[in-house]
């Protein structure tokens, strides 16, 4: 039963947003079981560690409503309809840092909360930073922070970067 998936004998759609929508599926589990699971389906998300020559790294300082604080990320974001997941790094890179990057390496795809969402996330490397313009949604509230490399894994171990995503980025960069 290892091997097998769920059977699906029914899906709710309680919510569609413009980027994700939230279900519920009433499913036998590979081990028999007969249950109601909800879920967030989403259609994939980039992040993006961004390092200049100097071994620093580019950070944003972003308000987070949710967790209602301001919280240190690598920059994020959701895929639009039909594009790749290199177009949407480069895409969020320019929009929330006002950086481009010459060059791009896919580091790892991370389930990022599989409990609950089908979530896939590309992380890239990015280098060749040139200095651009930001765009910024109307709810990004984003401060650009360039922090030393080391700086900013200690931040991780000491919990003053508490982003799951941000800690998992940097330490894959890293290794």
């Amino acid at each position: 039963s290892f091997h097998q998936t769920a059977r699906v004998h029914e899906i709710q759609q309680h919510y569609q947003g413009t980027l994700f929508s939230f279900v519920s599926e009433d499913v036998t589990l590979p081990n028999g079981s007969r249950t109601k699971l909800a879920m967030v389906r989403h259609p994939g998300s980039t992040a993006v560690v961004p390092l200049f020559e100097d071994g620093s790294v580019l950070m944003e300082r972003q308000y987070r409503h949710a967790v209602g604080k301001y919280l240190m990320e690598i920059p994020a974001g959701t895929m639009e309809p039909g594009e790749s997941p290199l177009t949407c790094a480069g895409r969020e890179l320019e929009e929330e840092t006002g950086y481009t990057a010459g060059q791009f390496v896919e580091l790892c795809r991370v389930d990022i909360v599989p409990a609950y969402s089908d979530e896939k996330i590309h992380v890239f490397l990015a280098r060749g930073l040139k200095q651009s313009e930001q765009k910024l949604d109307k709810d990004e509230i984003i401060e650009i922070v360039k922090l030393p490399f080391e700086e900013a894994l200690d931040m991780c171990g000491q919990g003053e970067i508490s982003d799951a995503l941000t800690i998992l980025a940097l330490q894959r960069t890293w290794f």
